[in-house]
Order: structure tokens, then C-alpha cells, then sequence
């Protein structure tokens, strides 16, 4: 049933552009879906479609695994530590504050085009999995932690058997939002530095030759790309917190 309001929300979609793109008149400003995808048809024929699409699908990764480590450390220490979550505020803060854009031109400063992107997206994404794992720390049982700590029970039972699975929703949500982000930031800092191989550089490149139909053609690729790889991470997400708490309840029944 929601599946039918999707791909009426598509078709609606789809009638607006069309509508919108016959009031216009004009396929500079606004080309119609048809003038698109032809646009992205012939992109389907050029070998520097699918190596922008590798180059920029490896850039998104490399951001987002070490977005994720660096929030998965920083995030731990806050919701353990508050001296660690007092220091790192101000600094969590300020990138949140800074905009995405301001960012990438500093970068262009300090890094190669091809390296601009990734740092970008780093330093955008690791704040979402930092306050995802610190929220996610925070919602243990504190009772259950005390009680802990009464009777000695070991630190690494206590990170296992109570943290992690308190913690692992957040996590795995505020990873699906930095995967997103990531799309978003490294796209845009490909945009501005123009690396080799890569979906915003071909998109600036359709940009400054005029080919409007073409420049949507890139970002329609771009969303795809983003909204499958969220798509993929939540359903590996689901598998791997049901096999947790499988694990979990098999493990309880054991001790007991």
C-alpha cells in the first residue's frame, strides 16, 4: 500500500517538472524530463560516467568509514567521560556552525583537488556520529550500571552486555544520516575543486557548457546513488541489530 503512494508521489513529481518546464519554455532554465533523460542516456555511453561514478562512490566511503571511527572514539569518551564532553563541545559546535561551503574553499587551500572532498566530508559527517554514539552512550540503564560497578562486574562485560546494545540504534541511525551527508558534502566539494573522475566535477563541466539537461542528469544520478547506498546501509543495519540481539538473548539463556 505505501508502496503505491511512492510511486504516486514520483508520477506527481514528475507531472509538476513537466508542467513547470512547458510554462518555462525554455530548456536553459528548466529542461523537461524527457530532454533529461535523453541527457542521461547519453551518459549511460561514456566511459567517464561510470569512472566518475567509482571515483566519487570511493571518496564517499573513505569519508564515511573514517567519519564513523573518528565519531565512534569521540563520541564513546563524551558519553563516558564529561571532561571529555566538556573539551570536545566547543569544537563539535563550531563545525556544525560552519558552512558546508566556507569549508570546502579553506580546504582548497590546505589539499590536493582529489583530497578536498574527502576532508570535507569528514569533518561534517564525524559530528553526527559523534552526537549519535554520546546519546546513544547516555541511554544505558544507569541503575543497571550502578549495580554493575557494586558488584565488580568486569569493564569489558559491562561495555558489551550494556552499552553496545543500548548504544547500537543510535549508532547505526546516526551512521545512515553521516552516509547521506557524506554524498552531499564530498558531490559539492567535487563541484568547487574539480578532481579528476568525479560526479561534481562532471557536473560543473555540463555547468559551464551550458547543458542544463546534462547538469540534471548528474544530480538525478547523485541522488540515486545517495538514497540507494541509504537504502542498502539500513537494510544491513536491521540485519545486523537483529542478529545482535539474537546473540544477546542466546547468550542471557546460557547463563541462566
Amino acid at each position: 500500500m505505501l508502496l503505491r503512494w511512492q510511486l504516486l508521489g514520483i508520477i506527481s513529481f514528475i507531472l509538476l517538472w513537466e508542467i513547470g518546464a512547458l510554462l518555462v519554455k525554455s530548456d536553459l532554465i528548466l529542461p523537461s524530463p524527457a530532454r533529461v533523460a535523453k541527457a542521461l542516456y547519453q551518459l549511460f555511453g561514456k566511459n567517464f560516467f561510470w569512472l566518475s561514478i567509482g571515483g566519487s562512490f570511493l571518496r564517499v566511503f573513505e569519508a564515511f568509514i573514517l567519519s564513523g571511527l573518528i565519531g565512534l572514539a569521540t563520541g564513546t569518551m563524551s558519553g563516558i567521560k564529561p571532561q571529555a564532553r566538556a573539551f570536545l563541545n566547543p569544537f563539535i559546535v563550531g563545525i556544525r556552525a560552519t558552512p558546508v561551503m566556507a569549508l570546502i574553499l579553506v580546504a582548497m587551500f590546505w589539499f590536493p583537488a582529489w583530497q578536498v572532498p574527502v576532508f570535507s566530508a569528514i569533518l561534517m559527517a564525524f559530528p553526527v556520529m559523534h552526537t549519535s554514539t554520546e546519546a546513544g552512550v547516555h541511554a544505558v540503564d544507569k541503575k543497571l550500571l550502578e549495580m554493575s560497578t557494586f558488584f565488580n562486574v568486569p569493564s569489558s562485560f559491562i561495555f558489551w552486555r550494556l552499552r553496545l546494545p543500548s548504544a547500537l540504534p543510535y549508532i547505526l541511525s546516526g551512521a545512515k544520516n553521516a552516509l547521506g551527508l557524506s554524498w552531499k558534502v564530498v558531490v559539492a566539494g567535487e563541484v568547487l575543486s574539480q578532481p579528476r573522475m568525479a560526479l561534481g566535477t562532471g557536473m560543473q563541466e555540463a555547468r559551464l557548457s551550458i547543458e542544463t539537461a546534462t547538469v540534471f542528469a548528474w544530480a538525478i544520478i547523485t541522488i540515486f546513488l545517495c538514497g540507494l547506498s541509504e537504502y542498502l546501509f539500513g537494510l544491513l543495519a536491521d540485519r545486523l541489530s537483529a542478529r545482535f540481539q539474537q546473540s544477546s538473548q542466546e547468550e542471557d539463556q546460557d547463563l541462566s
